[in-house]
């Protein structure tokens, strides 16, 4: 005669499930585990310890190498505060330095968790029947330009007709400057490189009459020649260049935890919380109950942390580990920097920019 079977409990059967759900949903017969919601990005990120992130890592003011070794940048930055997020200690990345043509390709083969790269958010990146990727936020607001040596005459684009220009093939760049030529009905001869490494370069040497990228990237490149002064950036936009980080579109927990790291950075600055005050500013969250949307905010009480997959501390631990948006400008891009970009679309919506953050709520 067999043995009975083990009866297995309806409490036990809705803990399997709403672990393979990754949701806190109601079941009859069971209450809620205290289990955040599941993605395979976040459980490899946490088994390997270390975030492997994709930046350029030739861009002044986005990413680059020191002497030292260190990555430096606002893209290198962000990928510390995904970091310190996910990880709690924002030493805890790989940096991969990709190319505009290796990037989408790096991050679909699973090579790199995430894109923290100048990156287009356009209509064919974003579908499932293009690219199929995931777009956080707009991280910075760019539009595409050329820069043209000073001496050369050269005031406007027209001015380049039947010359030729440099342009990194594989990116929006390149289509958006096929667009605009065509619109003017003015010939040229595009140039076409792999990388910046290989264009910007070619570009010095003379070999073509201008170079094309956006405007931030050719600012950035500029600080980098022998003579930054020789090279002038043409009055004319040849497109709007949302860049925002990006991830894979299959795993919408991963995604909705970068759209969140990034709104923390903004919310931080509108907030007055900087790397400087955000340890007192928890204190007084702990010391005052009727903050509720600080205490919200900075993880004291709710579960905002733990609804994406993260501690609910993720924006203290994300201001400690780089500080806020704002901070970030200024430290890496902004007028006191070499690149001296204004922060124009890039300031916040009380400040009559385009940055804001939903309600943490």
């Amino acid at each position: 005669m067999s043995s009975p079977r083990t009866a297995t409990s309806p409490r036990r059967c809705c803990r399997r499930l709403l672990a393979a759900l990754g949701v806190g949903l109601l079941v009859a017969g069971c209450r809620p585990e205290a289990v955040g919601p599941q993605s395979p990005t976040i459980a490899r990120i946490r088994q390997r310890g270390r975030l492997i992130c994709a930046v350029d890592g030739a861009v002044p003011g986005f990413s680059t190498v020191a002497s030292s070794g260190r990555y430096e940048g606002i893209d290198a930055d962000f990928c510390r505060a995904v970091a310190a997020a996910l990880l709690g200690d924002p030493e805890k990345v790989d940096f991969r330095p990709v190319t505009p043509a290796e990037r989408f390709v790096a991050l679909n083969s699973g090579e790199v968790d995430l894109l923290s790269i100048s990156s287009t958010h356009t209509l064919s990146r974003d579908a499932a029947g293009g690219n199929a990727l995931s777009f956080g936020p707009t991280f910075f607001h760019d539009g595409q330009g050329v820069m043209v040596p000073a001496a050369s005459g050269v005031r406007r684009l027209a001015d380049l007709a039947g010359k030729p220009i440099c342009v990194e093939s594989g990116t929006n760049t390149e289509l958006n400057l096929a667009d605009r030529m065509r619109e003017l009905g003015l010939p040229y001869q595009p140039l076409r490189f792999q990388s910046g490494e290989q264009a910007y370069p070619a570009y010095e040497q003379g070999r073509c009459a201008a170079i094309t990228s956006d405007r931030s990237l050719l600012a950035g490149k500029r600080t980098g020649f022998r003579n930054p002064s020789a090279h002038v950036l043409l009055p004319e936009l040849l497109s709007k260049e949302p860049s925002a980080k990006v991830t894979v579109q299959g795993d919408p927990v991963w995604a909705d935890a970068i759209r969140w790291i990034t709104y923390a950075l903004f919310q931080a600055e509108e907030s007055g919380l900087t790397r400087a005050t955000v340890a007192a500013r928890v204190a007084e969250a702990r010391a005052r109950p009727e903050q509720a949307e600080l205490r919200r905010l900075l993880g004291v009480e709710g579960d905002l942390g733990r609804q994406l997959g993260l501690p609910n501390d993720f924006v203290v631990r994300v201001v400690k580990a780089v500080g806020s948006y704002g901070e970030l400008f200024d430290r890496h891009v902004g007028p006191a920097t070499p690149l001296a970009l204004d922060r124009g679309p890039n300031r916040l919506w009380t400040r009559g920019g385009l940055h804001f953050a939903p309600p943490f709520r």
